[in-house]
């Protein structure tokens, strides 16, 4: 089975570059073009399993309307995962939930951060921690069925890199897992003692959740069995309307509000 979930992998990657390049052509013809992402999608196909972590997919940006390359990212994502209800939440919808759910300690901390990639690194984890579900990165796409990649009994499902390392461009969680809220607390922490120095990536991404995780028992899967980045798009067509928008182009001392 493996073999045949990394041969799904190569395909689509192998696809994904394709259409990635032929997009260089699409917007140069058509350089005005976007395409519409919907807020909300109900499931293509119902099933009857059960599953614990809840059947819906979160994913955020900083508009929902895209360039080619990344509305096609998309679609693989609904076919892929076609028996599962998709959510796209905008940046405004990021701080009303988030007003209105989490505590005002969290609150005012998420409202210090300037960068969109922090502000989504609190609310992917606040959002599965609060509701449930699979949370995706804009330019990530599985590489097998959803539902066969999560089993009806797991309670969470990390990611994690070749050495180790788990990443947080996909998460999968029931409500209350106190992972989550373990990285919560650290991204609250960091932002109060304004511990910017490593950037994003450790005040509020991966390092925070690797952190909360340490030494404890988790489930997770290789990388390349579940999900992937970059294969339909990159910085330039997912920032084509926001030049320079990317997290990493932000000063560490610009991270968060004076």
């Amino acid at each position: 089975m493996n073999f045949i979930v990394l041969l799904s992998n190569r395909l689509l990657k192998i696809f994904g570059i394709i259409t990635k390049s032929l997009s260089y052509i699409f917007h140069f013809l058509f350089p005005k073009k976007r395409f519409t992402i919907p807020f909300h999608a109900k499931p293509l196909f119902e099933t009857k399993t059960e599953y614990k972590i809840p059947k819906k997919i979160w994913q955020t940006n900083y508009t929902n309307v895209v360039t080619l390359p990344v509305y096609l990212n998309y679609l693989c994502n609904r076919v892929l995962a076609f028996d599962y209800e998709y959510n796209y939440v905008s940046t405004e919808a990021r701080d009303t939930f988030l007003q209105e759910n989490a505590s005002d300690a969290l609150y005012q901390a998420f409202s210090q951060l300037t960068d969109g990639a922090a502000q989504a690194d609190v609310w992917r984890l606040f959002i599965l921690n609060h509701t449930g579900g699979i949370y995706m990165d804009i330019d990530a796409h599985i590489v097998w069925p959803l539902s066969k990649i999560i089993k009806p009994t797991d309670r969470e499902l990390f990611l994690r890199a070749k050495r180790g390392h788990i990443n947080n461009y996909f998460i999968a969680s029931a409500p209350n897992n106190p992972i989550l809220l373990d990285a919560l607390e650290i991204i609250l922490n960091n932002i109060q003692k304004k511990k910017i120095e490593g950037g994003v990536f450790e005040m509020t991404g991966p390092t925070v959740l690797n952190q909360a995780i340490a030494d404890k028992e988790i489930t997770s899967r290789l990388y390349k069995y579940m999900a992937i980045q970059g294969s339909f798009t990159n910085e330039y067509f997912q920032y084509m309307d926001k030049p320079r928008g990317k997290w990493t182009h932000v000063k560490n001392e610009d991270l968060l509000k004076n």
